[in-house]
């Protein structure tokens, strides 16, 4: 009997004992993220280890570098990334060496090398170059689950956006539009209601004339939905603009969490309702994770989805691309690119 043929190798012929990644030591400022020496993640046994192209940059990660979400320090920023696998764990079997990647999933991806567990891997279409791979995952397959999933938007509906020019809402609104929906959105300058208008808005309208803007738009009925990124400064009008019955999906907290309120304002507010998802939620399994990006490649290939780069950073000058995001000087997807 032939003897089985022999594992293949799981690693690149020499990998480095230290990498270089923005290591955050105390909670704080932008001026916390360092780049400095530090060893290299250790694989465990269904762990990919890729070597990083580009890491998103989502607001997420202003809050833990802050000390909103509590972090043990110290730490490595980051969950999403592109860029070639270059190790496996022992018992990897879907991936393989020199695969170009890109997850949403992935551990300290504002690194020169960054880990993920082979289930959060997203195999990159050869059409789709691993810059704009590394916008994809988490935006994109928030944007999905947001009108897939929470709640699926269908032709008919108005949908609200708020922050329509970011790097979510320009997806969500795009998705939305191709639903069948209306879709009106906030933001902030001229320049940025332009980008959402071509992503397919009906309107966009600076934040204070939203609910105007919503009353006008529906003759007086209301938003079926609001899809609400921005948080504190945002949630009275977005609950204000739905109708009878409406839903407002909290996804986020741009401007500052939302402080607990009442919930008895749902009922004088005509039967409300209020959810606040993540994506950690809507991607629970390998099937789950890949059938989100199949359908976003698939819109980036048909041409109906489009991305959205605005500003690039390198990766060692991270600290200037999380002040540029916190004071919504951006437009887009950011991405920190390590050259």
């Amino acid at each position: 009997m032939a003897s089985p043929d022999p594992r293949p190798p799981r690693t690149v012929d020499t990998l480095p004992r230290t990498h270089h990644a923005v290591v955050v030591d105390r909670p704080g400022g932008p001026e916390q993220l360092r780049w400095q020496d530090h060893p290299l993640p250790t694989l465990g046994d269904r762990d990919v280890l890729v070597r990083t192209h580009a890491a998103g940059l989502n607001f997420l990660e202003t809050y833990q570098r802050s000390g909103v979400y509590p972090m043990q320090t110290p730490f490595i920023p980051g969950s999403e990334g592109s860029g070639v696998v270059v190790a496996l764990g022992a018992d990897v079997s879907t991936v393989q060496l020199g695969d170009r990647v890109a997850t949403a999933g992935g551990r300290g991806t504002y690194a020169e090398h960054f880990l993920v567990h082979e289930d959060q891997v997203l195999p990159v279409p050869e059409e789709l170059d691993l810059l704009h791979a590394a916008a994809v995952p988490l935006q994109g397959m928030t944007a999905h689950y947001l009108c897939r999933s929470t709640t699926q938007v269908h032709e008919g509906q108005t949908v609200v956006v708020t922050a329509g020019a970011g790097g979510v809402g320009l997806l969500l609104t795009q998705m939305c539009a191709h639903l069948g929906a209306r879709v009106i959105t906030t933001a902030s300058t001229e320049q940025k209601r332009r980008r959402s208008l071509a992503a397919g808005a009906s309107a966009s309208v600076d934040y204070p004339d939203l609910l105007a803007a919503v009353l006008e738009q529906t003759d007086g009925v209301g938003a079926d939905v609001v899809f609400d990124g921005v948080g504190k400064a945002t949630f009275e009008d977005s609950l204000a603009a739905l109708r009878t019955r409406g839903l407002l999906v909290l996804f986020g907290g741009a401007s500052g969490q939302v402080p607990p309120f009442d919930l008895q304002r749902l009922n004088s507010g005509g039967g409300l309702y209020v959810t606040r998802p993540s994506l950690t939620h809507y991607t629970r399994d390998r099937e789950e994770v890949r059938g989100r990006a199949d359908e976003i490649f698939t819109g980036l290939k048909d041409g109906w989805l489009r991305l959205t780069v605005g500003e690039t950073f390198e990766l060692p000058d991270a600290a200037s691309a999380h002040r540029a995001l916190e004071g919504r000087g951006t437009t887009g997807k950011v991405l920190l690119v390590l050259r």
